[in-house]
Formats: C-alpha cells, sequence, structure tokens
C-alpha cells in the first residue's frame, strides 16, 4: 500500500526502469511505488507515451511491451489537473515536472536530469538523482 508522500519521477528514470530492469533507476522506481504515491500528470504522460513509442527502444522492448508497460504505469500512479506554472527550469520542457511536484505537495523529484537537480531544492522540494532518492529513503 502506499502512503499519500507524493514522489515524482521524470521520463528518463521510468525508461530507464523499464528497459534496464537491474538498474537503480528500477531500483528507485519500485521504490517509490512502494513508499509513496507516485505523481502524473497529462503532460508528463504523454512525453512518456511519446518516449516509449520510439523506434530506437525496439531493440531492448518491443513497442507492444512498452505500451503494455505504459497502461499498467498509468493504472498504478496518480494523476493530477496540474494547476500551476513554472517557468523557472532552464530547458522548458522540465517545467512540466516541477509544476506537477508543486501541485501535488510533492516531497521529492526523483531525475538524472541536470536541469532538474541544479534547482534542488526547488520549494522546498526535494530533487534528487534515482541513488540519492534510494539512500535518502
Amino acid at each position: 500500500m502506499t502512503s499519500s508522500i507524493g514522489i515524482v519521477l521524470d521520463t528518463n528514470t521510468i525508461v530507464s526502469a523499464l528497459l534496464l530492469p537491474r538498474s537503480i533507476s528500477r531500483q528507485a522506481f519500485d521504490h517509490a511505488l512502494a513508499v509513496g504515491s507516485v505523481l502524473a500528470s497529462q503532460a508528463t504522460l504523454d512525453e512518456l507515451d511519446d518516449v516509449l513509442r520510439r523506434p530506437k527502444f525496439d531493440r531492448y522492448l518491443h513497442e507492444e511491451e512498452r505500451l503494455r508497460f505504459l497502461s499498467a504505469y498509468i493504472s498504478t500512479v496518480h494523476i493530477l489537473d496540474v494547476t500551476i506554472v513554472v517557468t523557472d527550469c532552464r530547458d522548458a520542457k522540465d517545467n512540466k515536472f516541477l509544476e506537477l511536484a508543486m501541485t501535488g505537495a510533492a516531497i521529492c523529484i526523483v531525475s538524472g536530469d541536470r536541469d532538474l537537480l541544479e534547482l534542488a531544492p526547488y520549494h522546498g522540494i526535494a530533487i534528487l538523482s534515482p541513488r540519492d532518492f534510494l539512500q535518502a529513503w
């Protein structure tokens, strides 16, 4: 059973968790699902869907398997309507994770993205690499 502790996982962490089942990202993914409520928004799910459909990942898993994972992921996470607009990240595409975390009062964002990591902490929200997340939790 998950708690009300909100955790945001960025797209790269989720994709790495799927494609590399023995990775630190996978351990962080599994741990986030076990200890908290993983948050998602339509924007983060749209990006994940787009990335998982890329043919370059066919060498790891067939698209059908990746889309089954996406379906299972969607049924597991807490999907929020984002109500906050953020423009603070150097890479504008990453603002959606900050917006989601703030809307959902998340305690942390798990990401390997330097553009996000350099903002840590962001309005009291920890931004941790998958390895640091595992060590902290």
